[in-house]
């Protein structure tokens, strides 16, 4: 019978050591109640940068009875497994863009079409208000609930085979992208060749002929070291994939109104902080690509709109029809 009594006595502590248990059940309990935050990206990368900061925000603000403790470099595993274990409350809040949320909800992606935003201080305008707020709710029925938006900048193409000044000098370029109709028929209706591949080939492939180039943003360009394989970069702009925040809804609800208020306020700072980060690591890997004589265009503003008017087709497609009011509300943000 004590055997029973002791073991019944270990179950109870480990179930008040939840923290799903304490918050909703508003237990009384010795130490923090800590909490799991994933991110993929290595540790002095911006949206780390912003994560550690809002762990900070929290825990002081709490007075350390909640803790968020950081998981970055993909310890806890790729987006996908992260973002499954995100739903069923495993992990607790994660960093994702929304070219990979479209995978599980398409009006998420909706953000990511190319072209959309006029430039970065659109973009948070959009995002920074209401439009953004109703966006940040929409991943309610996956069990996620956005808090804050990051930066991830925007988009441009680079290839070793020539300078890209006109829409016509991307034809028959091969370009690596992210294996998503959205990438993929972007690429294709501005006349390139799309060639999905995993990120991590793209050196080689590009090293060895068997893409011309990619697409992505200045940091990436310059961190996995694609500068030194490709010479001709072309500020295209072409999309921007802003991040969001998110949190597992159960645990969102477990907590306090008061503790959500913090919560909510500790996500927008860390969401700050990124964004001027993201802004000093874009400055430095521009400044670093250039020192390496990399050639680097700006598209004229002819052009740009000769690119946009390219891929205007894709808003037509069925797919994006539903997201009409959304798309213009957008553009309408002045």
């Amino acid at each position: 019978m004590k055997r029973i009594i002791i073991l019944l006595l270990a179950l109870l502590v480990l179930l008040t050591a939840s923290p799903l248990f304490a918050a909703g059940g508003g237990q009384q309990q010795q130490g923090p109640r800590v909490f799991r935050y994933a991110c993929n990206q290595p540790d002095g990368y911006p949206t780390v940068v912003g994560a550690l900061a809002f762990s900070k925000y929290v825990e002081e603000q709490t007075r350390g009875a909640i803790r968020i403790d950081v998981f970055s470099g993909a310890v806890l595993g790729d987006e996908r497994v992260t973002t499954e274990q995100t739903q069923t409350g495993d992990i607790h809040f994660i960093r994702l863009g929304v070219t990979f949320l479209a995978s599980i909800s398409p009006q998420v992606g909706a953000l990511g079409l190319p072209f959309l935003y006029r430039d970065r201080e659109h973009m948070f305008k959009a995002l920074d208000g209401p439009i953004g707020d109703e966006v940040l709710k929409m991943l309610e029925r996956q069990n996620l609930l956005g808090l804050a938006w990051m930066d991830a900048g925007f988009r441009n193409f680079y290839n070793n085979t020539r300078e890209v000044k006109t829409l016509e000098d991307m034809r028959g370029l091969r370009i690596r992208v992210q294996e998503t109709p959205l990438m993929m028929g972007l690429v294709r209706m501005l006349g390139a060749s799309p060639t999905p591949m995993a990120f991590g080939e793209v050196y080689s492939a590009i090293q060895n002929g068997i893409v011309d180039g990619a697409e992505n943003n200045w940091p990436s360009y310059i961190s996995v070291s694609h500068f030194e394989v490709a010479r001709f970069f072309t500020t295209s702009g072409h999309v921007a994939s802003p991040e969001m925040i998110l949190v597992n809804t159960r645990v969102w609800n477990s907590f306090s109104q008061e503790e959500q208020r913090i919560i909510k306020a500790g996500a927008l700072h860390g969401a700050n902080v990124q964004r001027e980060d993201w802004l000093r690591y874009e400055r430095d890997a521009e400044a670093r690509a250039r020192s390496a004589g990399r050639i680097i265009t700006d598209l004229s503003p002819a052009e740009r709109v000769r690119f946009t008017e390219a891929v205007q087709p894709m808003y037509q497609q069925p797919e994006y029809a539903p997201f009409a009011d959304l798309i213009r509300r957008i553009r309408a943000v002045q």
